[in-house]
């Protein structure tokens, strides 16, 4: 899906080019890698959907020690659209500060590019050192999300291991380290301290697949 995305990104810019020249011949071959483009977007496009249907789709992005442009966003951030009106996360670790910042930050993602969601269930682990402080952080993340429109519920699970983001359109996105996967920032006046894209990032891997199931009411 993701190679699909920077086809349908070059299109566009290739349309916005044929748009700006007045050069007959060069506005002819921008047409024509447009073309090329277009016919390896819909054949990318055809393969997915064969796969969706067969249970069978899986995309594998591995993550290096120190890399960036690694964001949610950047990341799985092309699997989200109007379609998604519930999303489950499996994290065992929201509970520090920063975790829970983090998961913030998908809540974010979450609502910018998903105009219909209503629910976000969100299963993790009790803090035994600190409990009260993660329940009011998390508390907050509810209130906030509530004033979107977004209801949160919370599960708490002492035997929690699997790491995954569950779309009610199919999609599951399995991370190797969780939501926690950023390096810490230099300081809070370092670039990529509010970006994450700037922000360096540990080693891990992100298995995307898609399941066909009826979605819940």
């Amino acid at each position: 899906t993701s190679a699909l995305v920077c086809y349908q990104e070059g299109i566009q810019l290739l349309m916005d080019a044929i748009k700006e020249t007045s050069d007959s011949v060069k506005r002819d071959h921008l047409r024509n890698r447009a073309k090329t483009y277009m016919d390896r977007a819909e054949k990318i496009k055809d393969q997915v959907l064969k796969e969706k249907a067969a249970g069978t789709y899986h995309e594998q992005i591995h993550i290096e020690s120190g890399s960036v442009g690694h964001s949610y966003e950047q990341t799985f951030g092309h699997l989200l659209d109007n379609m998604v009106t519930s999303v489950e996360v499996d994290d065992a670790y929201v509970r520090s500060v920063h975790q829970v910042q983090n998961f913030v930050r998908l809540c974010e993602l979450l609502k910018k590019k998903c105009p219909c969601l209503k629910r976000i269930k969100l299963t993790t682990g009790l803090d035994q050192r600190d409990q009260q402080s993660q329940l009011e952080r998390l508390s907050q993340v509810k209130s906030s999300l509530m004033d979107h429109g977004i209801n949160l519920t919370t599960e708490y699970s002492d035997t929690l291991h699997d790491r995954e983001i569950r779309l009610d359109t199919g999609w599951i996105i399995k991370i190797g380290r969780g939501l926690d996967y950023f390096r810490p920032a230099a300081n809070k006046f370092s670039l990529g301290f509010f970006d994450h894209d700037l922000r360096a990032c540990h080693e891990t891997t992100v298995d995307i697949f898609h399941r066909n199931y009826v979605r819940t009411s």
